[in-house]
């Protein structure tokens, strides 16, 4: 009897599990159809024309849940702007008893630069400084403060660079500005206090003057820099020389500024401009600019309308007078390679001239006796010219 009872214990024990494993099955296989199967037949055009399907999605209602994240503006401008906070520092210029400022007392000015490389290599905007007979004091984030050495200025780009003497510094990371498009989000740092304390401003990259020379003229020269960054921020005369990054924390470029007419204007200079110009001037020294001697005109397709040209792209060499000789520098190798006004160069060694590519920054490409080839339309025809730099 106790054996037979153990017996119909155990089956009716084996059956309640049975009961609750089928159950607990086919709930979940339950809440799966109902929540993946019913809603995937409801959009099905083949599934729900099942009756017995289409019955079973009828009452199903999909609900999206949504949540929603608030970030808060200041708090993600410190975080963006962190690392390249310190890299930014203090530049004091302070004119020597040599210098002819100093016939009127001591001459002092306090600008903004970005450390360039980890082997302490500053590199600003030539205006933040004060570039003949001068003594410099750069002061970093951790207040330590070092004297300085100008190295020189690059005349193409206008950028200055200094040395301190101090290893394994933070150095700014570099963003590839030929990515950046008009609206991208900007954050501009500066330091241009007495005492080092960092500045901040948020903005857009509003346009792309492809066609702006830092010659500042009506004229574009072959010795400057064409194509800057132009930004909506205000007060930027503070942040002249300091860099410009963008919402990942790399380099955009850095506040530029020169005087047209007697008014301020303001840019950037493209963080691959300043990286290359890095690296030649590391690479050649600041006397292996090439030297070119000639103006012109950059051509779009508005100029080329407006002047009776028959091209739209292509540098137009160009006097606003229409004289020859103002065309270009007296001795200099455009002159010398017998270049004439209203000459369009279309290439340089093969590269195209256009407004990604102006005839001065394919020149600048290559460095002082480097001997090149233009394409050139003349009157219609096509010729090649020879140049030594």
């Amino acid at each position: 009897m106790n054996e037979n009872a153990k017996n119909i214990t155990r089956r009716i024990a084996r059956g309640i599990f049975i009961f609750f494993l089928i159950f607990i099955i086919g709930g979940l296989g339950g809440v799966y159809f109902d929540q993946k199967v019913l809603p995937m037949i409801r959009t099905s055009k083949h599934l729900s024309r099942i009756n017995f399907l289409k019955r079973s999605a009828e009452n199903v209602t999909v609900i999206n849940k949504t949540e929603q994240v608030i970030i808060q503006e200041d708090d993600s401008v410190n975080e963006i702007a962190s690392q390249a906070s310190n890299t930014v520092v203090n530049i004091i210029s302070i004119s020597s008893q040599n210098s002819p400022a100093s016939e009127q007392g001591v001459r002092e000015q306090s600008g903004t630069g970005m450390i360039a490389t980890s082997d302490g290599l500053i590199t600003t905007y030539r205006t933040a400084i004060i570039e003949d007979g001068a003594i410099y004091k750069v002061f970093l984030f951790n207040g330590n403060s070092y004297d300085a050495k100008l190295l020189g200025v690059d005349e193409f780009s206008n950028l200055a660079f200094l040395k301190i003497d101090t290893p394994n510094l933070m150095a700014i990371p570099f963003g590839d500005s030929s990515d950046a498009r008009p609206g991208k989000k900007l954050v501009a740092i500066g330091n241009s206090f007495g005492e080092y304390q960092n500045r901040y401003a948020s903005g857009l990259l509003s346009s792309i003057d492809k066609t702006f020379n830092l010659a500042g003229k009506s004229v574009s020269s072959t010795e400057k820099l064409e194509s800057v960054f132009e930004d909506d921020f205000s007060d930027r005369r503070e942040y002249i020389g300091g860099p410009v990054i963008g919402h990942s924390g790399d380099l955009v470029g850095i506040v530029g500024m020169t005087v047209i007419d007697g008014k301020e204007k303001y840019f950037l200079i493209p963080s691959n401009v300043v990286k290359n110009t890095v690296d030649f001037v590391l690479k050649n020294g600041f006397e292996a600019r090439p030297f070119f001697g000639a103006y012109y005109k950059t051509i779009t397709k508005e100029f080329s309308m407006t002047h009776g040209l028959n091209r739209d792209r292509g540098a137009l060499i160009y006097s606003p007078s229409g004289k020859q000789s103002l065309a270009f520098i007296s001795g200099s190798p455009a002159e010398i390679a017998r270049l004439k006004i209203n000459d369009i160069v279309t290439m340089v060694n093969n590269q195209g001239v256009n407004l990604d590519n102006p005839l001065s920054n394919l020149i600048n490409q290559y460095k002082k006796g480097d001997k090149i080839e233009l394409t050139v339309d003349r009157n219609g025809e096509e010729i090649k010219i020879p140049v030594q730099l």
